[in-house]
């Protein structure tokens, strides 16, 4: 199954230039950051500077885990799908279920192992300059030299091939498993994600307006919100397709397809999700509290600082992974469907209908991943402002969360109508039989 596995590598590369990226990326990100620990570790490191260079390190290195798992992940899984009919022929030639999860997490690994050998020259450059952005903010001294050791370079390596290896094996168990009923685990884990949210807003409420540690009981709250909805997103999705009143063919086609994929989507709208809400939330409550101890005239401190740079280097991460899953997940899942588009063309469609239908998914996707995404953003951002500054919603918010769903709407909309007008100059005849 490894030679297999290798075979359809080199006879196929396109289908795993997604998960390459995934990879490439997130073992970059792990290795930038993880430099740190091997930075804060060399003799004479002041005890400020290995603080800050540690706390960054742990705090963005646990982000970059998950949204390495959830990036590939994402990947795998569309990839996965669309080669149903492969695997099906794999088993009617003999091939055993286990077998054809070995070729598969083979695969991922092999794609693993080579992006993150790519990502270690640029994760240097990267560790280099996020080391002269603390020294020129005056969070680490300049006397602090750069290291690139053992620390960035395994845990790069062993995260991303891990990841990679345990997003394969589920997307295939996903795949060549019977038809059944979601799973009691996911859903035990939303719930308590939900709970668990709703706990940490509600004790933000029992902080003062100076505690150092206000902003993370909300901000983690979000978060656990978030992932709670995010792991819902099948359900939440077919609860609101119920309730669309959208009406002629387009319409009606876009929630009928939605319908049938909502299991399929669910990746796309936990990415919109998660997306909207830690950056609305943290963008909001870091831009409140700057403004707060602006008003004070006081001066902020280097834990403030820290802080402070988590915040954005957090969110731009996100928005770097959210949009590198979106765009990977919703292009593998727009070329999938040439079949589909040239039948609905040979039916007597227009290439303006299907793109019609495109956009009207696309345009729902986006609306249900930024409602809930802003719902559990907003719940942590009430009760900080409430707290910090006797408000109840800040001023800041808005002009945040117009950014956040400019850039998720963008990448959603955007990537669905490109990649379908590209996949629409097929003629329709060769697209019914080449897929066939």
């Amino acid at each position: 199954m490894f030679m297999l596995a290798m075979r359809s590598i080199r006879h196929r590369p396109g289908r795993f230039l997604a998960t390459l990226l995934s990879a490439f990326l997130g073992a970059a990100i792990i290795m930038t950051f993880n430099a740190m620990h091997d930075t804060a570790g060399q003799p004479g490191v002041d005890a400020v500077s290995s603080d800050t260079l540690s706390t960054a390190a742990g705090v963005v290195g646990g982000y970059g885990t998950l949204l390495v798992f959830f990036a590939i992940a994402s990947t795998l899984t569309v990839n996965v799908r669309q080669r149903a009919s492969e695997m099906e022929l794999l088993r009617c030639s003999g091939a055993t279920p286990g077998q054809i999860k070995r070729m598969v997490v083979g695969e991922a690994v092999a794609v693993a192992l080579a992006g993150a050998g790519l990502a270690i020259g640029p994760a240097m450059l990267g560790g280099r300059a996020l080391l002269e952005v603390f020294q020129d903010s005056g969070q680490v001294a300049r006397s602090v030299e750069f290291e690139f050791g053992p620390v960035a370079f395994l845990t790069g390596f062993d995260i991303t091939l891990l990841a990679a290896a345990g997003a394969a094996f589920l997307a295939v168990r996903r795949a060549t498993g019977r038809r059944r009923q979601p799973g009691r685990a996911r859903t035990v884990l939303a719930n308590t994600a939900l709970v668990a949210g709703a706990a940490a807003v509600t004790s933000t409420l029992v902080f003062s307006a100076t505690d150092a540690a206000l902003m993370a009981p909300p901000a983690y709250g979000a978060i656990l919100l978030s992932v709670g909805c995010a792991l819902k997103a099948p359900r939440l999705l077919a609860a609101v397709l119920d309730r669309l009143p959208f009406g002629g063919a387009s319409g009606w086609l876009a929630v009928r397809n939605l319908r049938e994929r909502a299991g399929q989507l669910a990746g796309i709208l936990m990415s919109l999700i998660l997306f909207t809400a830690v950056a609305t939330a943290t963008l909001t409550m870091q831009a409140v509290e700057s403004d707060a101890v602006a008003a004070s005239g006081a001066v902020k401190s280097v834990d403030a600082k820290n802080l402070e740079t988590l915040n954005f280097t957090v969110v731009g991460i996100i928005v770097v992974f959210v949009c590198v899953m979106l765009v990977n997940s919703l292009y593998a899942a727009t070329s999938y469907r040439e079949r589909e588009f040239g039948q609905q063309r040979l039916a007597g469609a227009t290439p303006g209908q299907v793109l019609g239908v495109v956009g009207v998914e696309g345009l729902v996707l986006t609306a249900v991943g930024i409602f809930f995404g802003t719902a559990a953003a907003l719940a942590g951002i009430v009760p900080f402002t409430v707290v910090r500054t006797d408000a109840v919603l800040p001023e800041q918010a808005l002009g945040v969360w117009l950014a956040v769903v400019a850039v998720a709407a963008a990448v959603t909309m955007g990537t669905g109508l490109a990649t379908a007008r590209r996949v629409l100059r097929t003629p329709a005849v060769r697209a019914v039989a080449s897929a066939a």
